[in-house]
């Protein structure tokens, strides 16, 4: 099975605060985010990190992949410094990327750190999966209303991966799923946006 998942913030206390997450301190988050992860997740499963897994040491972070299953991909976030000094934990990655197109069955999947105002395939029903914006109502109303834009991150999602069945399931009840409907769902943004 294949997961996605962004901003987890591993060791953040701040995170608690400024996102509202229900912990008391960052140690109780941490074993909720492992937890979670650990029972969604089957150790053959592929889980892609859409960034922001931890701001602590590279030390740190091989300690958090190691522990976590799945085959891992990552897509470099904004707070992931940990990365510089990759030979700490590159046995717990397949690869670490800035962006990434994935097919699946036929679907299209930009996965990307930043939510995109449009991205490759936007008008053929691409999907794209992000992050970076955690729970923001602000950000959240840039970018909702195509049907095609899903955010993994933890906190609009149980603070647990997310399956890619969850996000086919999102896409065909925000769009009913079929090609007609996704060109219409995209043409309906477009006229929101207005004229040129």
């Amino acid at each position: 099975m294949i997961y996605f998942t962004a901003d987890l913030h591993f060791g953040h206390e701040n995170i608690i605060r400024y996102c509202n997450r229900p912990f008391r301190t960052a140690k109780e988050m941490d074993a909720t985010l492992m937890d979670n992860w650990n029972d969604t997740v089957n150790p053959n499963d592929e889980v892609y990190i859409l960034g922001d897994l931890t701001m602590k040491s590279p030390d740190r972070a091989h300690e958090i992949l190691s522990t976590l299953n799945g085959r891992k991909y990552f897509i470099r976030g904004n707070h992931d410094r940990f990365l510089n000094n990759y030979e700490s934990f590159k046995s717990d990655l397949v690869w670490i990327k800035d962006y990434f197109i994935l097919w699946c069955e036929g679907q299209k999947f930009v996965l990307f750190h930043y939510p995109i105002a449009e991205w490759d395939g936007f008008f053929r029903g691409a999907i794209h999966l992000y992050g970076h914006i955690h729970n923001s109502s602000v950000s959240l109303a840039r970018v909702d209303g195509t049907g095609l834009a899903f955010n993994v991150g933890v906190d609009c999602n149980d603070f647990r991966p997310v399956s890619m069945e969850h996000a086919y399931a999102w896409r065909k009840k925000i769009c009913k799923g079929d090609r007609k409907n996704i060109r219409r769902c995209t043409a309906s943004v477009v006229e929101i946006r207005g004229p040129n």
